[in-house]
């Protein structure tokens, strides 16, 4: 099997890149633009196996999609390329909306292109598997029931609107054209090699680093949280046996507020990298929240465990746990993706937010 895999240099599409290398024997063609955020380094032993073929090139290049597809005819398309930080998108939104509107645009008219001249049974197999996120369906109050796959969209942030966007895309390439795509949304991702601009690497590396750890307003907003190597296992068995133009939510049964998850972090530092000044709690500060902050993501995953089996593996806990011990074994891959400009993000999004009051 040959898989076309977009965003395979980034948090999640490594992830999935790298289990497929490890796990399978498929070959999977890696697309990335290697923008801030995108890593070869994140590959690990994947990078030099030679089932995989890196491509340097930006689904915003539709001529270079199709010279691709044209040269490594995929079996299947992963499409996980995406900026996808919230805050960054409410700071400039025009890359949101160019990568994952257009960009998504860009790759589904290459693959019809593409799908639509093959024949029998490789025709048959193609798949088209777009991945997205919960936060197109916008928020919930604290008793309101989990998203499900029937939740009406109601995006928030510029982000989740052109994830939105996105999504109706590709169902609307189903059923115009009978591309046979399959579509996931997942909740919060964390784990090894994330960009230190989320949430728990940057409370990590903060705390490590004897800094603030900045929590927006009370930290009372709630996200449901999965372990990446979870989530890509279950993107996996979605493009094996998922139903074409079904759509999966992919939860880690793990809802926590901001508060919790950086005082559960804290207290596994304190535990695992103790420090001489007293536990890493006393550096929690809370700062002004960002503007549209929802208050409340959670999963229904009823619909992916009864009709696929599958369910996540890791608890918030054991999770949590291994991602920081991860950061704590690997100080030089931290160390190389804290350049200037995540230096420069990180002064520009904090520094004048000031406490909240």
């Amino acid at each position: 099997m040959r898989v076309l895999i977009t965003g395979g240099a980034g948090f999640i599409g490594s992830a999935v890149v790298r289990q497929h290398i490890a796990e399978t024997g498929a070959t999977v063609i890696n697309i990335d633009a290697l923008t801030y955020a995108g890593n070869p380094e994140s590959l690990g032993d994947a990078r030099e196996n030679p089932r995989h073929v890196f491509e340097h090139v930006d689904i915003a290049d539709r001529a270079a999609l199709e010279r691709v597809f044209r040269e490594h005819r995929p079996d299947a398309v992963m499409h996980l390329a995406a900026e996808s930080h919230v805050d960054r998108s409410i700071e400039g939104p025009a890359a949101f909306v160019e990568t994952n509107v257009t960009g998504t645009h860009n790759l589904l008219e290459a693959a019809r292109g593409y799908w639509s001249k093959l024949g029998g049974a490789a025709k048959e197999r193609f798949r088209f598997h777009h991945v997205s996120t919960d936060e197109v369906y916008g928020d919930l109050g604290p008793d309101d029931p989990a998203f499900t796959e029937d939740t009406p969209y109601a995006p928030s942030s510029p982000y989740s609107a052109s994830k939105a966007a996105s999504d109706h895309l590709v169902r609307a390439w189903h059923r115009t054209y009978g591309l046979p795509v399959m579509i996931t949304n997942c909740s919060n991702n964390y784990g090894p090699y994330q960009f230190p601009e989320k949430l728990i690497p940057l409370m990590v590396l903060n705390a490590l680093d004897g800094r603030p750890l900045p929590v927006y307003g009370r930290g009372d907003n709630v996200r449901d949280w999965l372990y990446v190597e979870d989530h890509a296992r279950a993107l996996r068995h979605v493009l094996a046996h998922g139903a074409v133009g079904r759509t999966y939510n992919i939860g880690g049964r793990c809802e926590r507020t901001n508060l919790e998850v950086v005082h559960a972090l804290c207290a596994v530092l304190d535990e695992l990298a103790p420090n001489e000044q007293g536990p890493y709690a006393r550096l929690i500060e809370f700062v002004t929240d960002r503007p549209g902050h929802d208050r409340r993501y959670a999963i229904d995953d009823t619909r992916i465990a009864n009709e696929l089996g599958w369910q996540p593996t890791e608890s918030f806990e054991t999770g949590l746990r291994k991602t920081v011990q991860w950061s704590l074994d690997n100080p030089e891959w931290v160390e190389r993706v804290r350049s200037g400009a995540y230096r420069q993000w990180i002064d520009a999004n904090y520094a004048n937010r000031g406490r909240a009051a």
